[in-house]
């Protein structure tokens, strides 16, 4: 076991890669046959605050690129001598070589893991954005209804993403909203405003499981999709209409969860969701999600413009069409508190 120390400053790189594991403490994925390093990570005071890690590589970043995952925090912390931030860099650095021979005996769960975690690290420091959107509902006949919908969305760094979605039309619906406060570990928290009724109804995670007005979409697929909700394993890489994609195996970690399991499809180059099959309880395929449409905002930020979700079971599906993508807006967390579903819009 190599030892090198790894001042704050320069471990904030860690965070997007090894906060999954971080919420769950001792239940970190093995990284099979890779050397393992114990950096330890301090504060400005010289505090040992830091944490004990496993490293790997991930080659599908790039031949060697190094990847660290947080297995436990030190029961106490300890005043030691902080190394300067050149001896940190060049401790890890020691500490890591070698890692690249370890590339091909890398687990399908390393990588499954990896891969999600890259396509949320490329999608970190939106901030907030707004859009709207249009939902089209389909019965197994074909025939359509329409909703005319905005969404609000608040970015939370260190929880799951506050979303706020009101209904402006048809006139029965007008006025709906659906809060969901997300969070990395544990049930997301979900409020619907009823204006009908004039009162606010809070969905028990035990229902989230079920259609979200009407659609094909669930409550649970409305949260914002935390790495930390599943377990992961690479299946295969994969042409999906002429793109080169990765597919990941995922499984919810919520027992609560309508889904066995999830098969998602990443395209290689920027990471981006694609596509998503939903197997039910009975692990039978319940749905399919299909996403298209990606535009790129503020040079970095990829968002769809449309999701048409069908349900296998039912022959019902939906259809959601995305436009007016606004980003940094100014929201804040006033505007994603529950008091803000009476006073929508």
């Amino acid at each position: 076991m190599r030892e090198s120390c790894l001042h704050m400053s320069d471990g904030r790189a860690l965070a997007s890669i090894a906060r999954c594991a971080a919420a769950r403490f001792g239940r970190t994925p093995p990284v099979t046959n890779a050397r393992r390093s114990r950096v330890w990570l301090f504060n400005e005071r010289g505090d040992r605050v830091g944490v004990i890690v496993s490293a790997g590589v991930q080659p599908q970043f790039g031949p060697g690129a190094p990847t660290l995952y947080l297995e436990r925090r030190p029961r106490r912390t300890r005043r030691v001598r902080v190394a300067s931030p050149a001896r940190a860099a060049f401790g890890l650095l020691a500490a890591l070589t070698g890692l690249a021979a370890a590339a091909a005996a890398q687990s399908p769960e390393d990588r499954g893991l990896a891969i999600a975690l890259e396509a949320e690290r490329r999608d970190s420091g939106f901030n907030d954005f707004t859009a709207e959107l249009t939902m089209i509902l389909r019965n197994r006949h074909g025939q359509e209804s329409t909703r005319e919908i905005r969404i609000r969305t608040l970015e939370v760094p260190e929880d799951g993403d506050k979303s706020l979605i009101i209904f402006d039309r048809p006139r029965d619906v007008k006025g709906t909203a659906l809060l969901t406060y997300g969070h990395r570990v544990g049930a997301d928290d979900q409020w619907l405003y009823l204006p009908a009724l004039r009162r606010v109804k809070r969905i028990a995670s035990g229902n989230k499981s079920g259609p979200f007005m009407g659609s094909e979409f669930a409550y649970e697929d409305i949260s914002s999709q935390e790495v930390e909700k599943y377990t992961y394993r690479y299946l295969r890489e994969e042409l999906l209409d002429s793109v080169r994609t990765y597919v990941v195996e995922r499984y919810p970690v919520d027992r609560n969860s309508g889904y066995t399991r999830e098969v998602v499809w990443y395209d290689c180059t920027e990471f981006r969701v694609l596509k998503i099959e939903y197997y039910d309880r009975k692990t039978e395929l319940l749905k399919t999600l299909a996403v298209n449409g990606y535009r790129q905002y503020l040079g970095r930020f990829w968002r769809a413009g449309e999701m048409h979700m069908v349900n296998h079971q039912t022959g019902k599906s939906t259809t959601l069409l995305f436009s007016e993508y606004r980003f940094r807006t100014g929201l804040g967390a006033r505007d994603f508190d529950r008091n803000s579903l009476r006073r929508v819009r």
